[in-house]
């Protein structure tokens, strides 16, 4: 991999990234234990939709990490000249089962990159393509919607909310506190200061407090699909982030039929009933 690049990162498509992980027993009873669940997967059992998240990731040198936390960009990442990082969204496809203890790899790409003027500045979405296997087998695809953007403005209004609809057949409430937040820090190798450093997260970045992993709220999400899903396997899941959602604030992760069969619409609903979260998880028919 070149760390060189054009200041649009046009020149990095293409660029590909191999890592190599052991999908260990320990950690996934470890986040397990984070989410407060009872059962808990081990040796040879499926591991649960988007717990790959915890694995492949680079735990960088903290000579090499940037001001955010996050390691610097320029590596696989384009070095796009904006500070700012959020994980926006994604798709994913469920080929077959990736098992607890399985030497697994995850082969990554960089499909596009675009940068277009934004209300607050500009702003940068890459787009990264994963594809992890078990050996041979292909158990998931996945492509990641990555937004960067220009450094926060001292009192720049936020965006207007939109609120979430109310024709849940499924709700239930979760109140995320510092310490699943630290601990799914940790779980994940996210270095992410707006996950645990409130003065970084209020100063720096412009939050009102501490901010809640998108990946967490979308593993929360494919949790109440399962428990919504009577029994179907999982095949595919997409989800969008829309606003924010901060530590010790109560929200509702809500599920209702789509008009297609095997199709679940799914949501996180803030506590002021903003939409934070939309999602859609696609069944076995």
């Amino acid at each position: 991999m070149s760390s060189d690049s054009t200041p649009d990162g046009r020149d990095t498509i293409g660029r590909t990234d191999r890592r190599h992980a052991v999908i260990a027993a320990d950690r996934v009873a470890a986040l397990a234990a984070t989410l407060d669940l009872d059962g808990v997967p081990g040796g040879g059992a499926a591991l649960p939709p988007a717990w790959h998240w915890m694995f492949f990731n680079p735990a960088a040198r903290r000579s090499e990490l940037g001001p955010d936390g996050h390691p610097k960009r320029g590596g696989f990442l384009p070095d796009l000249g904006l500070p700012r990082r959020m994980w926006a969204g994604g798709r994913l496809t469920y080929h077959t089962p990736l098992p607890v203890g399985t030497k697994a790899s995850r082969e990554s790409e960089i499909l596009d990159v675009v940068s277009k003027p934004g209300r607050s500045g500009r702003l940068a979405f890459v787009t990264v393509r994963h594809r992890i296997s078990s050996g041979a087998t292909l158990c998931i695809e996945e492509e990641q919607d990555l937004v960067f953007r220009e450094a926060a403005l001292p009192g720049a209004p936020g965006a207007t909310p939109v609120f979430a609809p109310g024709d849940a057949r499924w709700s239930e409430p979760f109140t995320p506190d510092p310490v699943l937040l630290f601990r799914y820090s940790a779980l994940t190798e996210n270095g992410h200061r707006i996950h645990y450093d409130q003065p970084y997260a209020r100063t720096v970045e412009g939050y009102r407090d501490l901010v809640v992993h998108g990946p967490l709220i979308a593993t929360l999400l494919h949790g109440l699909a399962a428990r919504c899903g009577t029994g179907a396997s999982l095949r595919g899941f997409t989800f969008r982030a829309t606003a924010p959602l901060f530590v010790d604030r109560p929200f509702r992760l809500e599920a209702t039929p789509s008009d297609s069969d095997g199709v679940l619409s799914l949501r996180a609903r803030g506590p002021e009933g903003e939409l934070a979260m939309r999602a859609e998880a696609r069944f076995d028919d």
